[in-house]
């Protein structure tokens, strides 16, 4: 049972109202042979927005579950896919903005589900200025306009939001419509985060969905389910100068998303750990 067999021909729900169907689509679908099938008919923002209106309930893989399982549903399909994004500090020092985006693929038939992930550095300009040609500067610097905007009066918090900004006359209007808004003759300009409306964000959904194809590709040696991939790297590659244990990974478990089946492949790449991973020689 080859996942390029098992998906040949089938239809698989992918519920988005912000395009991500035009990046994902052609990864999966020239690859597998399925057919993915976009559903519309219900506002995805309700399960949290970009653009800080409603509060995501629950984690971002939560969110992305029941994106699929909504989909799934509207449709009337077995299979169900979706794409749910996240920023924050970077996972290295916590000092940097950070997009993680994040794909899910749901089999009822096999009960199964196997997520994909891409993550990069984000952008994160933004600006508080009541000058025109300083918003106009910002906007071109970050890409505008493939890169869209959000214009609000006052500050980052306010609700009164004009987005999905595209083109130089829509934003000269918004930022006068902010203007007359403010309070105290101040725009807040930012990047609009919504997938359509951000290049980069775009580009990262596509990582993701070639992460998600490797993944399906890689089939459990036991029930021959997709899926199969590391859920465990362990740690204890010996230090090249003094043959302590590291915190360097030494071997890999893999494990089955259906059947549970697992076993462990020692790392190949590198015998001996840097020093700089030992605590006997790092400390």
């Amino acid at each position: 049972m080859a996942a390029l067999s098992r998906y040949a021909s089938r239809q698989v729900a992918l519920l988005t109202q912000h395009g991500k169907q035009k990046v994902i689509a052609p990864v999966l679908e020239a690859a597998l042979g399925c057919r993915i099938e976009w559903v519309s008919g219900f506002d995805t923002d309700q399960l949290g927005s970009f653009t800080r209106e409603t509060p995501r309930p629950g984690s971002q893989l939560e969110a992305a579950r029941r994106k699929a399982r909504k989909g799934m549903e509207l449709a009337g399909l077995s299979l169900g896919l979706a794409s749910e994004g996240s920023f924050g500090p970077d996972p290295f020092t916590g000092m940097f903005p950070w997009n993680v985006e994040l794909l899910i693929w749901i089999d009822e038939d096999l009960g199964i589900e196997v997520v994909g992930m891409a993550q990069a550095a984000a952008p994160s300009g933004h600006l508080l200025s009541g000058d025109w040609q300083a918003i106009e500067a910002f906007a071109l610097a970050e890409g505008f306009p493939q890169q869209q905007l959000v214009l609000r009066p006052n500050g980052p918090d306010v609700p009164n939001i004009h987005k999905g900004i595209q083109d130089p006359a829509q934003l000269r209007q918004c930022f006068e419509a902010c203007l007359a808004q403010s309070s105290h003759r101040q725009v807040f300009a930012e990047l609009d985060l919504r997938a359509h409306a951000n290049p980069r964000r775009m580009k990262l959904i596509e990582q993701a969905a070639a992460d998600l194809l490797q993944r399906l590709q890689s089939l459990c040696p036991a029930c021959e389910a997709p899926g199969y991939w590391i859920s465990e790297r362990i740690a204890g590659l010996p230090c090249a100068e003094c043959s302590l244990p590291t915190s360097s990974y030494h071997s890999e478990r893999w494990t089955c998303t259906r059947c549970q089946h697992q076993e462990s492949k020692l790392r190949t790449d590198r015998l001996l750990a840097d020093a700089r991973h030992c605590l006997a020689c790092n400390p």
